[in-house]
């Protein structure tokens, strides 16, 4: 199985592919698209439709892995996020390509056993996993071959989706008081 990993990004979005045979795994593709020479939005946005297509057409991956945008503190920057990861998704899905979307805590917990892990650790560890030796020059495309990792994890042990489900989740530690209250900060437009 082929499997196309994007790390989606605005000013640099990492891609990679991970070729899985059995056992045997290579990594053909493991670069960046680096956007941040191009001053407009909107043809940023379409510079990762491009590549993602060019991408898709020149390697013919079976499946698309993409990280999904993490909820931050500045929520402009959040939008952007998300415009990035919806256009290669739409340029996978212009290619009748799959794909499945990954938290950043699920992709680092998977690579590193740890959801906090640092972007320095989830290289180190697929380094180390996967045996190669260049390090690329952005984290941007480790982060990618991160998600086309979890991917194929996944799909070589789809139970262990299944249990994650199933496992108790953890308690919070914090009062209802404080849970109400820090929803009420991060959700400030909906609540009345």
């Amino acid at each position: 199985m082929l499997i196309l990993g994007i790390d989606p990004g605005t000013r640099i979005l990492g891609y990679s592919l991970l070729d899985t045979d059995g056992d045997r795994i290579t990594i053909p593709v493991m670069d960046v698209l680096y956007l941040r020479q191009i001053s407009d939005f909107n043809q940023r946005i379409r510079r990762i439709f491009d590549t993602t297509l060019r991408i898709i057409d020149s390697y013919h991956p079976d499946h698309l892995a993409i990280e999904a945008p993490f909820f931050g503190k500045n929520v402009q920057s959040m939008l952007k996020l998300g415009r990035a990861q919806g256009v290669a998704i739409a340029a996978a899905m212009s290619r009748d390509l799959s794909y499945t979307e990954y938290e950043p805590s699920v992709i680092k917990q998977t690579v590193t056993g740890n959801g906090n892990a640092s972007k320095e650790q989830v290289a180190a560890m697929l380094r180390s996993i996967l045996g190669f030796e260049d390090s690329p020059r952005y984290l941007d495309a480790t982060d990618a071959l991160a998600v086309a990792y979890t991917c194929h994890m996944q799909f070589s042990n789809p139970l262990a989706d299944l249990r994650s489900q199933l496992l108790p989740k953890k308690k919070s530690h914090k009062s209802a008081k404080q849970q109400w209250s820090d929803f009420v900060n991060q959700n400030p437009d909906i609540i009345l």
